[in-house]
């Protein structure tokens, strides 16, 4: 039992590595690493259940905050995170948030993964291939108004649903409106802190009848002991993301960043099925 309680531990603090280190090379927060590796070590622990879906989210969007605080200072100390965008989107991202989190009690993950894998893989199409999306001499103006609410409150309830930060839509957002991509990155990081802590508080506090399928260490729909070492090996990593992603060229970065796009989609596909 103790051999099996320290893969346990090893290996989510390799995931939680990996995990840093796409926060801060890409801004997601991590969520697409932490979700899918939850799912793949709880059944070792515990008996598979339906619940365990909720586990993984809860505990990814904790681990976000985490990483995604870490990636935040990071990009900060090299003054690429627009504040004034993650003030101003602020109230609609927590608004969502706050909706995905009522709706995650009821709803089919099945679905909304293979919804999401879909969308991953459209959004890779603009980084692999950016002129058969954005034309040249052809410039967009961010979000104001109703267009920006909108914008932060779908994504918001969306990424509550997954887990994940909002870090793709916020990056892919940003680009097309002729910001950097190393400034999109930052911004997106703070995106996911956003997302990540009201998420998390509201998995916490989400009531269950399944004590006895949940995994060992877990309080509303997040399992303690997970956070923890997942948050051990993001708080290492993120700045070793941060350093990469302002060391890469632009259009290298585009480039990776669309690859890994089509390898999330890849296996949130493979997820579903």
């Amino acid at each position: 039992m103790e051999i099996e309680l320290l893969l346990f531990v090893v290996t989510l603090c390799a995931t939680g590595a990996i995990a840093g280190i796409t926060a801060g090379l890409f801004g997601n927060g991590g969520g697409f690493v932490v979700v899918p590796a939850l799912l793949a070590v709880f059944p070792f622990f515990t008996p598979p259940s339906e619940a365990l879906v909720k586990v993984a989210i809860g505990t990814s969007l904790a681990s976000i905050v985490v990483s995604s605080a870490r990636s935040v200072m990071a990009h900060k100390a090299k003054g690429a995170v627009d504040f004034d965008i993650l003030r101003s989107w602020s109230i609609w991202l927590v608004l969502g948030v706050i909706g995905g989190v009522a709706i995650a009690s009821y709803t089919s993950a099945n679905g909304l993964t293979v919804v999401f894998a879909a969308g991953v893989l459209l959004y890779s199409v603009y980084f692999l291939f950016p002129e058969f999306v954005v034309r040249p001499g052809l410039v967009f103006a961010m979000p104001t108004g109703k267009g920006k609410a909108l914008l932060a409150f779908v994504l918001g309830g969306f990424s509550a649903l997954l887990g994940i930060g909002g870090g793709t839509p916020t990056v892919i957002t940003m680009v097309m409106c002729k910001r950097s991509i190393q400034q999109a990155v930052a911004t997106a990081a703070g995106v996911g802190f956003l997302i990540g802590l009201p998420g998390a508080i509201g998995f916490l506090f989400m009531t269950h009848s399944q004590t006895g399928a949940l995994p060992f260490g877990t309080v509303g729909y997040i399992n303690l002991p997970a956070l923890v070492a997942i948050s051990i090996g993001a708080i290492f990593t993120a700045p070793i993301g941060a350093k990469m992603a302002h060391n890469f060229s632009e259009k290298r970065l585009k480039r990776l960043f669309g690859i890994y796009l089509v390898l999330v989609s890849s296996a949130m596909f493979y997820k579903a099925m």
